[in-house]
């Protein structure tokens, strides 16, 4: 209304955000699901991150130009330094595998002078106690949102917060989705929780506890500054975890403000209203509509990396080296459930970046002869560019490995495996199915991944296959069953008569079984599938991480582990056992090479492919370099305010000429009415004379 009386000539009729921030340095995206979880303890979701990752800053980070990914010091002060002791204690000065170590401990050293957001939690009254830590059932009702508190504080970041976070992921009330991993390797976490069990209270109020009195022999405060996870042997691969929004501080005062009895029923959680150091923070959280993320004044600032490569510089991704960020000042997250408006907002330039989804893509991208995608015509005339990037995914057809048909090791049953996978015209899978938007895989190692490499590109050709499938002694009319899961979705008939079609070419009969999703886990984790189509995202840049994936002792059926084919070769579990202690260097790269060449010889999987995401761009954003797995990327974004406004005006002027035509035609008929009513009294006035 102000709007309309003042005449905001500049401000198009159909925008949806307020006057005052037609011109902020905002960033306007969507979602499309609400968020389960903002609490760091419990949240595991790719929804989730973009959020809190922006809020909570653990020890360490990725860097954001450097790839193959690096970590870098975040919170602390520098690289965590490690020590390995054995079973008597004794620490080993020279690690060249991990048989000999029973403790790793991670020393981390964190930056004094952060501060945490200014939050009720840290408020205090004029004694120096918390105002808000011990109110009443009277005192509750009185607040039912963190507007309601009208003091607020903040406080410096000790090591103390970061141990008290890691004794949480031990809560029972939390139910943190990495528990059952890191108590097989943080000391005692695993009795932490069998402790907690015991003390904690019978009653139905769900109340975190206080943990400051519990000791964790894995997690110690050492000084103010510093603190040490010791963990069991060794696992490299641990640092990658320092990483995680699961090792970042969480001080006791906001576990406590929130635990108070009433503030649950009122959605006053961390799992609503996360609280921590990042450069921004979570200023409105409303789920079923919008959730915005302001800048936080306490953040004690950073510096654009200047690192990178001559590409990147080709780019542009250097040209705010060494300058303050974050440079936005807000972020506001719109949910919307339907592609439909997401996409018709964002070409109106009403959100700053958008996903493709199949139905709109054909008319956004273009795909060269070579394979090259890129922006339509029409997009191109708006200035929208085009980043694509690759996550650490891979997804593949897996050869159950205890099946009587595809699985075991005989050359009869490897010749088999591999000539269905030379069968498999996965380019064309990835053309149909994919819209091009993924590269074939070769190996199990995505792009930026180390070791990636090494993964040779072995061709095949289908009279190869066939030749592979005599000497595999292979009857007429074998039949082979796919276990997938069935979602009634009308793309999933196509993709199956697809594959039908790949078997037809060897003369296969594939019989396809669905089952809903929980059953297609039951059947795949107890190994009761034959093949089976499947994914796996990993939780860190690591070629460990996709490796163990056929690592005998992870086997699904046996161990109940990460290993759906149930693959087992004792050489290629030596070989991991190896490449899992060492760093990225040669020798790992050739242990890795040598790893690959196992694969390809026993064929657990038909390589499928790595997914590829296009992403657009607005011309007033200043794009940045595209990643799959940094999550804290918004403090390196920037945009042109201006720009965007004044585009959205020459994208949204308002077409009056039907408002113009209404009035006329209101008007013909106002004086085709009159004229009708003034002919009825004439004639009445003729009756009466």
């Amino acid at each position: 209304m102000t709007c309309f009386l003042t005449g905001c000539d500049d401000l198009p009729w159909n925008d949806p955000y307020p006057y005052e921030d037609s011109k902020a340095n905002t960033l306007y995206s969507a979602f499309t699901s609400r968020p389960q979880h903002l609490d760091p303890a419990r949240s595991y979701s790719a929804s989730e991150w973009p959020i809190i990752m922006q809020i909570y800053e653990p020890p360490l980070q990725y860097h954001y130009l450097k790839r193959p990914y690096v970590l870098e010091p975040l919170t602390a002060s520098e690289l965590p330094e490690v020590h390995y002791y054995d079973a008597t204690g004794k620490e080993l000065s020279e690690i060249e595998d991990g048989e000999a170590v029973a403790y790793s401990d991670y020393l981390i050293k964190i930056k004094p002078g952060i501060l945490y957001q200014s939050h009720p939690a840290f408020a205090r009254d004029e004694t120096g106690n918390l105002r808000y830590h011990h109110l009443g059932p009277q005192e509750i009702n009185h607040y039912q949102t963190l507007v309601d508190f009208n003091a607020s504080g903040t406080r410096e970041v000790i090591a103390e917060d970061f141990v008290y976070q890691i004794k949480r992921l031990a809560e029972p009330n939390l139910s943190s989705p990495i528990f059952g991993l890191m108590s097989r390797y943080i000391v005692g976490l695993k009795e932490l929780r069998e402790r907690l069990l015991r003390e904690s209270t019978h009653s139905a109020e769900k109340l975190e506890m206080d943990l400051r009195s519990y000791d964790l022999e894995g997690a110690k405060v050492i000084d103010r500054y510093t603190y040490k996870i010791r963990i069991k042997g060794k696992y490299p691969q641990f640092h990658f975890w320092l990483a995680m929004p699961f090792f970042a501080p969480v001080p006791n005062e906001v576990a406590q403000f929130f635990a108070q009895a009433g503030f649950e029923e009122n959605n006053l959680s961390l799992d609503w209203y996360p609280v921590g150091t990042g450069p921004f923070m979570l200023n409105e959280n409303k789920p079923n509509r919008r959730i915005t993320l302001i800048r936080n004044p306490n953040f004690r600032g950073e510096l654009y990396p200047h690192e990178g490569s001559e590409e990147d510089k080709e780019k542009g991704y250097l040209e705010a080296a060494g300058k303050p960020i974050p440079a936005l000042e807000k972020v506001i997250f719109s949910l919307e459930k339907e592609e439909i408006p997401h996409w018709d907002k964002f070409l109106q330039g009403y959100y700053d970046m958008s996903g493709i989804s199949s139905d709109n893509f054909n008319g956004a991208i273009r795909l060269s002869s070579v394979g090259a995608a890129q922006v339509s015509d029409k997009l191109k005339e708006q200035g929208i560019q085009l980043r694509s990037s690759y996550s650490p995914d891979v997804f593949y057809w897996g050869f159950n490995m205890l099946d009587e048909t595809v699985g075991g090791y005989t050359e009869q049953a490897k010749n088999l495996r591999k000539a269905i996978s030379l069968a498999f015209d996965i380019n064309e899978f990835i053309f149909i199915f994919m819209n091009g938007r993924a590269e074939r895989a070769f190996g199990p190692l995505p792009p930026d991944i180390f070791g990636h490499e090494v993964q040779v590109k072995k061709e095949g050709t289908l009279q190869q296959a066939k030749e592979l499938l005599k000497k595999a002694g292979v009857k007429e009319n074998l039949t082979i069953y796919l276990d997938v899961i069935v979602s009634g979705d009308p793309e999933e008939i196509a993709m199956h008569s697809w594959l039908k079609e790949q078997f037809s070419k060897l003369d296969l009969q594939l019989v396809i079984r669905g089952s809903d999703a929980i059953h297609f886990q039951d059947k795949v984790q107890n190994g009761s599938v034959g093949m089976f189509f499947y994914g796996w995202n990993a939780d860190y840049p690591d070629p460990e991480n996709f490796l163990f994936l056929f690592y005998g002792p992870n086997g699904s059926a046996e161990f109940s582990g990460e290993n759906n084919v149930n693959y087992k070769n004792p050489e290629f579990d030596k070989l991991f056992e190896k490449m899992r202690m060492l760093p990225d260097g040669p020798l790992r790269l050739e242990i890795i090479r040598k790893m690959i060449e196992l694969l390809q010889i026993d064929t657990p999987w038909i390589w499928g492919f790595y997914p590829k995401s296009f992403a657009l761009y607005h011309s007033w954003m200043k794009v940045g370099k595209p990643s799959g797995i940094i999550n804290n990327t918004l403090k390196y974004a920037n945009l042109d305010p201006n720009l965007r406004a004044r585009l959205r005006m020459a994208w949204n002027k308002p077409i009056l000429w039907p408002i113009g035509l209404f009035f006329v035609l209101l008007f013909v008929l106002t004086i085709v009415i009159l004229y009708r009513l003034w002919q009825r009294e004439q004639e009445s006035v003729k009756r009466i004379n």
